[in-house]
């Protein structure tokens, strides 16, 4: 039987991670390790995992804050088991996760990822369906009935097309995720460039929608925060498909290359937040939005 480590980077809402927590321990399949890093600095938090008094949980706190990046990437590097979750610390597992991953884990021996069915919430757990995952859905997202074995340049393409993944919901191949691990020079779109660089390390994903086994959450932009309009996500969006189009040309995954020059999804999410930004008069914002929206690598 494969092992499994969920690995947990935290920080932020305490209570909504103890419900992460929670939905990892009533899991029908009980043979895991559950690992917390804590990148904050809330007081009663060591002592709730004390409480716990369940030797499946790892929890350690960071001497001092690493940031997003640097806290997935000890995730990575402290995971030992065959395969590895890196759920978000708001997400909710059903308790029939683990049993269906590893499932499908078995049934595909060796497989780099594995993508189990997904359902969205809100911030107060209500399941919904904004735009941004209606397009992922209707737009992007091959079509499987059951489960479906993807690899390659058909994997690359679709993705650099529209991210239509749940990265906290993937189970990884631990071997080849500590081998590839984050890049350093990505804050936003280190989900995407993992799983492209694993694809172009000879890795394959396992898609399934049989069953909806995760609660991935989204929590609305406000309209009052000054970074989510700034753009600046979509700089290094850009920076970044720019240098994957050249990658992907060099590898002879020309499909997978105009998929990347265009970027449709994310020009497209870069259109939606633009009236935000006007709302707000922020001019530098306005600018790299429009830039990133109206602009694309396609000779």
């Amino acid at each position: 039987m494969v092992t499994f480590d969920f690995m947990l980077p935290y920080y932020g809402d305490v209570r909504l991670m103890q419900d992460a927590v929670r939905s990892v321990l009533a899991q029908t399949d009980r043979e895991f390790r559950l690992v917390v890093i804590d990148d904050g600095r809330e007081a009663q938090v060591p002592g709730w995992f004390e409480g716990l008094g369940d030797d499946r949980v790892h929890y350690t706190r960071n001497a001092h804050n690493l940031g997003i990046t640097k806290n997935f990437q000890k995730c990575v590097e402290l995971s030992e088991a065959d395969y590895v979750v890196i759920m978000g610390c708001d997400d909710l597992l059903h308790p029939d996760y683990l049993k269906t991953v590893r499932g499908l884990a078995e049934a595909t021996p060796g497989v780099g990822m594995v993508q189990p069915g997904v359902e969205v919430i809100d911030g107060a757990g209500r399941v919904t369906q904004g735009l941004a995952d209606n397009t992922k859905k209707r737009l992007y997202q091959p079509q499987v009935k059951g489960t479906r074995l993807m690899a390659g340049e058909e994997l690359a393409a679709s993705v650099l097309r529209g991210n239509w993944l749940y990265f906290p919901s993937i189970a990884w191949r631990g071997e080849a995720l500590r081998k590839v691990s984050f890049r350093d020079d990505y804050s936003v779109i280190q989900d995407l460039a993992l799983v492209v660089d694993l694809l172009e390390a000879g890795e394959r994903m396992v898609v399934d929608n049989s069953a909806t086994v995760f609660q991935y959450r989204r929590h609305a932009v406000s309209e009052s925060s000054v970074q989510a309009f700034s753009g600046t996500r979509f700089t290094e969006a850009a920076r970044y498909f720019h240098a994957v189009a050249e990658r992907m040309d060099a590898r002879g995954w020309p499909k997978a290359a105009r998929a990347a020059r265009f970027h449709s999804a994310s020009r497209l999410h870069a259109l939606t937040m633009l009236p935000g930004a006007l709302r707000r008069r922020h001019s530098e914002g306005v600018r790299a939005l429009a830039r990133h929206a109206f602009t694309s690598g396609q000779s």
